[in-house]
């Protein structure tokens, strides 16, 4: 477990948070800096799946992949990166 802590922006408290980001880039960063671990274990192992399945998502499309990332954001109230459209 991580010995770093965030303010988790989904579970409103200070708790550990991820031992890195979750994937490259600003939003990956974001991620690592805003989202517990407990709150990122939650979309990875229930949420994700749980769109995944009910939007019938397929990631192997990008549009779909898209789709998902935009879930996410929501499910963490993320903000849009600069210069990205909401």
């Amino acid at each position: 477990m991580s010995s770093r802590t965030v303010n988790c922006v989904k579970l409103g408290l200070e708790s550990p948070g991820l031992e890195q980001p979750p994937f490259p880039g600003e939003l990956g960063q974001q991620i690592y800096e805003q989202v517990s671990q407990e709150a990122w274990d939650s979309w990875v192992n229930d949420w994700m799946i749980k769109v995944i399945n009910e939007y019938r998502l397929n990631m192997a499309e990008d549009k779909d992949y898209f789709a998902l990332v935009d879930h996410m954001k929501e499910y963490f109230n993320l903000q849009a990166e600069p210069g990205e459209s909401s």
